[in-house]
């Protein structure tokens, strides 16, 4: 690692992704299912998102483009992260966004914080557990000085007490590969090799179940940029939700509820022995506290507001009814079981398929589908509902129905289709930008291939021509019939969803699958 980082990362980049958790329909809807006043019109023109941490900017990049009347702001300490992104958007042609290189831990007291709008919403994906005191406290002053009343953090961060069994783990392997290598991303290989082979030798503090051996199982599927960026910062540190609450206060920020949905609903996330300790507090910090304690969640992406008006029972339910819902896949790939950490939870048939009959044709309210989906004793719950079905990635918010993707967001997702479109699996999700849904679609390399080869197609051809304007016309057949079946499964599958988001020009046909065996279609979850 280069002397200037402070001890974080700087000697590789980090991965490009989109993390929908950083999307303003997910802080907004956050909001609306907690009972507080969301009052941020998405048609507004005075909107200004800011992302503190930004990586290569690729989610900045993709709320921009789908929000061209916004003003974004995306900052990150790494020059080489900075560059990519100012690139990227000179590319797209997105002139609503500013990438600064900056140092949080002085920016709220340097000049360039003077040009940063007052802000809506903030982000911060990857920071807090990664970057010393001095840095989360410029985080809090920046935070102070720049988010207007009213206004919006999203924070994730690693969570106390899961990790508290997998501390070891992450000291020995990042002592153990700053010993065995030079370069960030090749100490976290050899890190993660040592430790393997200490779980190997019986080493106690290294078992193979539980946390530590799920990560150390996990770590095949991630780049080792990736890994680096997560374990390699000599300021890593879980912490307790308790005292992140606690930091956040001195901006003047109360915790509002989680970011994704489903923890938001004790119910899913506590046994009923366990909800009644947790219930015994009126606190509701205290109760998050015993849900971490038995839940065991490795990361909190929780939401933050500056005076937060709450609503009540009521006021929610209203604001929900009017929130627009799409789904993100076929109506007959729904899965009415979901795994929680409070067990399985089965879905009434009865109560959801009038809801995916509709949500088939398109877009519909919340307001609309309870309505349609009444079933005699049982009462009306708009919060369950969004709460199951955006939470099981099953559906989405849409924050401008019936726009079309827009021209911004077309330029956006066919740059990020020439830079990061393929046919290899990757663990973390892309997007592809949309003005109907103010963020982006989670979608996979391929998926960008995808889009890009029926953008330049209009109506549809035959999965013939799109598997070679995919693959190219010199692929083998075995290749070639690989795509072919990639492209029927995932239009099948998505192609309802891109409708719903604008990012088709004209419907397609749903192509028939042929059931081929060992045909692996990538596709974001």
């Amino acid at each position: 690692m280069s002397g200037w980082g402070g001890g974080y990362v700087t000697d590789s980049a980090y991965v490009p992704a989109y993390f929908k958790m950083q999307s303003p329909a997910t802080l907004m809807l956050a909001c609306r299912l907690n009972g507080v006043v969301c009052d941020l019109a998405a048609d507004s023109e005075e909107v200004a998102y800011l992302e503190l941490g930004c990586g290569l900017g690729y989610t900045a990049l993709a709320i921009a483009a789908a929000n061209p009347s916004w003003r974004v702001t995306a900052v990150d300490f790494n020059p080489a992260h900075v560059a990519f992104a100012r690139g990227f958007a000179l590319r797209a042609g997105l002139a609503n966004i500013r990438i600064l290189e900056a140092d949080l831990a002085s920016l709220a007291e340097d000049t360039a914080a003077a040009g940063i709008p007052e802000a809506d919403m903030v982000s911060l994906h990857g920071v807090w557990s990664w970057v010393g005191p001095e840095v989360r406290s410029g985080i809090l002053r920046l935070l102070k000085a720049k988010l207007r009343p009213g206004g919006m953090v999203g924070i994730s961060y690693n969570a106390l007490p899961a990790w508290q069994e997998a501390l070891a783990l992450q000291r020995v392997l990042a002592e153990a590969g700053r010993r065995l290598a030079v370069r960030s991303d090749r100490q976290a290989r050899a890190g993660f090799e040592f430790v393997r082979a200490l779980r190997t030798a019986g080493a106690r503090a290294v078992p193979a179940g539980g946390m530590v051996g799920r990560l150390i199982e996990a770590k095949d599927g991630y780049a080792d940029e990736y890994l680096a960026h997560e374990f390699m910062n000599r300021h890593w540190q879980p912490f307790f939700h308790l005292d992140v609450a606690q930091a956040m206060a001195e901006a003047k920020l109360d915790y509002v509820g989680g970011l994704r949905p489903l923890d938001n609903f004790l119910e899913l996330q506590l046994t009923e022995a366990q909800r009644k300790l947790a219930e015994q507090f009126e606190d509701p910090l205290m109760r998050e506290l015993v849900k971490d304690t038995c839940a065991g969640a490795g990361l909190r992406q929780d939401l933050y507001v500056r005076g937060p008006l709450r609503t009540g029972p009521a006021g929610r339910d209203a604001a929900l009814a009017g929130t627009w819902l799409a789904l993100t896949g076929a109506p007959e790939s729904f899965r009415f079981s979901l795994m929680t950490p409070a067990g399985e939870a089965n879905l009434s048939p009865d109560f959801y398929t009038p809801i995916l009959a509709r949500l088939a044709a398109g877009p519909a309210t919340v307001g609309e589908l309870v309505a349609l989906a009444r079933v005699e004793g049982r009462p009306d719950n708009p919060a369950e509902l969004v709460g199951v079905l955006v939470g099981s990635d099953q559906a989405l918010t849409v924050l401008r129905p019936g726009a079309p993707a827009g021209a911004a967001a077309e330029r956006f997702n066919r740059e990020a289709a020439a830079q990061f479109g393929g046919l290899q699996a990757a663990p973390l999700a892309m997007g592809l930008a949309s003005a109907a849904l103010g963020g982006a679609m989670p979608s996979s390399r391929f998926d960008l291939l995808l889009w890009r080869a029926l953008s330049r197609q209009p109506g549809g051809a035959d999965i013939g021509a799109i598997a070679t304007a995919i693959g190219g016309a010199q692929m083998s057949a075995e290749q070639r019939s690989a795509i072919e079946e990639a492209v029927a499964q995932t239009l099948a599958l998505r192609a309802g969803a891109w409708a719903a988001a604008g990012l088709l020009a004209e419907p397609i046909a749903k192509h028939p699958v042929s059931g081929r065996d060992g045909v692996v279609v990538v596709s974001a979850g």
